[in-house]
């Protein structure tokens, strides 16, 4: 175990992270960039106390739970939890959780796709990348804080104005149904992530369908090809959806597309030029 690098690496990484990047107040007195100690503790379950001795390279070897909740809270790429794995004298084994870290290849591939709405999903359904298109069809993700970026939270839990569950989506609830066997696969993929472990807790003490759902116990999903969402600006949208598995991450990239020369190709072409702005929102 390297203490001194340990300590280093630790707060450069703690230096990084924004408030916002985890749903957290900036607040009107920080002398230093990044998380404070105290937060990163709290996000990776061990005491504040623990957590400083770390970082001033006194602390003991840390178990592989307090290095996977380190790697949670600081948000480490997949190269960055092995090196901290490392550093600890603890070389890794499989990850311990979802993958949130989009490649590089990915996000470029989304702003390449100006005429689809294109989102990139973990295996937890929680939206982790989405290109102009998509924010203006389904909900500007970039204005959320980052656990309220999950689909099944917004299916399960979110509010239904004006009857429209899921963005007002025609396979709402065949999406929901699947979403829930997907959910259960990836339960069994990662047992020990406090983050699929609340998900779920969550949405049994939230919802009694998911809880009716949950409860059957089924792991496989049929993909939907396509579906209608029903927007509050430029009306009903119907589209193709191609699912592209990026096995190495366990994410899907969802491509919304829509035939050629239909009112619904027009009307994400409207959106493209309107964004994310409300024309119905009164002034």
């Amino acid at each position: 175990m390297d203490r001194g690098q340990l300590a280093d690496f630790l707060r450069s990484r703690r230096e990084r992270i924004a408030p916002a990047d985890v749903g957290l107040p900036a607040g009107p007195r920080r002398r230093t960039p990044g998380l404070r100690r105290e937060e990163v503790a709290q996000l990776a379950f061990i005491s504040t106390e623990y957590y400083t001795r770390l970082e001033q390279a006194r602390g003991p070897r840390p178990s592989r739970e307090v290095l996977a909740g380190l790697t949670r809270a600081l948000r480490l790429s997949d190269a960055e939890r092995d090196h901290l794995h490392h550093l600890a004298g603890a070389p890794p084994g499989p990850p311990p959780g979802p993958s949130r870290e989009v490649r590089p290849s990915i996000l470029a591939l989304l702003h390449r796709l100006p005429q689809a709405a294109a989102i990139v999903l973990s295996a937890t359904y929680d939206v982790l990348a989405w290109n102009d298109l998509a924010a203006a069809l389904m909900e500007d993700f970039s204005a959320l804080p980052r656990r309220d970026r999950n689909l099944l939270r917004r299916a399960f839990l979110g509010s239904r104005r004006e009857g429209r569950r899921l963005y007002g989506a025609s396979d709402a609830d065949e999406f929901s149904a699947s979403a829930v066997r997907n959910l259960r696969a990836a339960a069994g993929r990662y047992p020990d992530d406090p983050e699929v472990t609340g998900l779920i807790r969550e949405l049994l003490d939230g919802s009694e369908e998911f809880a009716r759902l949950w409860a059957a116990h089924d792991v496989c999903a049929a993909p939907t090809l396509c579906k209608t969402f029903r927007h509050p600006v430029v009306g009903p949208v119907s589209v193709n959806c191609d699912v592209l598995d990026i096995s190495d991450r366990d994410q899907q990239l969802l491509i919304y597309t829509a035939d050629p020369g239909t009112p619904s190709e027009n009307a994400l072409r409207l959106l493209s030029v309107v964004g994310t702005q409300r024309m119905d929102a009164p002034l």
